[in-house]
């Protein structure tokens, strides 16, 4: 999925989060990584690792207590496990609250809500109200809701993790598209190793006690993958025993 980047890449240096002031908790230490134009990255990692507390610093919902980051000016839009949808709006009013807060013009609002749908390949869908969805609808919903932001960076913090396995590999081929057509760069937290292997054109390996960066690893296979490839598993397998020996063989 990488093209010619371009862009400035995005630059991570010298991260680190703190909570609680200086005898606090080290969520984050020394974090470095460098983010091409369309790169799909995956951030892999047992649970206490720091991912999403970097995918926040990254977002601008959290700031840094050391170090940088530097987006080159692109606009983010972030996805969560939860869709998060306002249950008392239909799915055209969860999407058209994204575009009122990008500045759409609000006569443009309808055109724009069934192209969005459309790219999530949830035609039809807009009268329809959250608790009538499947969680795999209501995760497109939430898709459709972050495109609608017009961002250049599309920050994911394991939004299939809550799906079933089938549901969640159609999925996997729709974020995949999607961001082949828009050209988004996109970071991807996962603890799934599979997912992360079957997704990233690279995957980023971290540790928890304090949160690091302790292994990149690329994934040059041709798209599209799937989870049950041999390729993918093999892969995937390897991480999975790296993981293994950081946790001391307790995960």
């Amino acid at each position: 999925m990488t093209g010619t980047a371009t862009a400035e890449p995005i630059r991570i240096i010298g991260v680190g989060r703190t909570f609680g002031g200086a005898a606090g908790t080290v969520a984050l230490e020394q974090v470095d990584l460098v983010v091409q134009e369309r790169e799909f990255v995956c951030l892999l990692g047992a649970s206490g690792c720091g991912k999403s507390t970097l995918l926040s610093l990254i977002a601008d919902l959290d700031a840094p207590t050391t170090g940088t980051i530097d987006l080159g000016g692109r606009r983010t839009a972030v996805m969560f496990q939860d869709a998060n949808l306002f249950p008392w709006l239909t799915v055209a009013g969860n999407i058209e609250l994204a575009l009122r807060f990008s500045g759409v013009p609000k006569a443009d609002w309808s055109r724009r809500v069934t192209e969005l749908l459309d790219v999530v390949r949830l035609p039809g869908a807009e009268k329809r109200r959250p608790h009538e969805l499947s969680g795999g609808m209501r995760q497109r919903v939430a898709l459709a809701r972050s495109l609608a932001q017009e961002a250049e960076v599309l920050l994911m913090d394991e939004p299939f993790a809550a799906l079933d396995a089938i549901t969640r590999d159609a999925l996997h081929g729709e974020i995949e598209r999607i961001a082949e057509e828009r050209r988004l760069t996109v970071i991807f937290v996962t603890h799934n190793v599979r997912e992360a292997v079957r997704l990233g054109d690279r995957v980023i390996v971290m540790k928890p006690s304090p949160g690091r960066i302790v292994r990149e690893e690329r994934v040059p296979l041709p798209r599209p993958r799937r989870m049950e490839d041999p390729e993918v598993a093999r892969r995937a397998g390897e991480l999975h025993d790296e993981l293994d020996l950081q946790a001391g063989g307790a995960r």
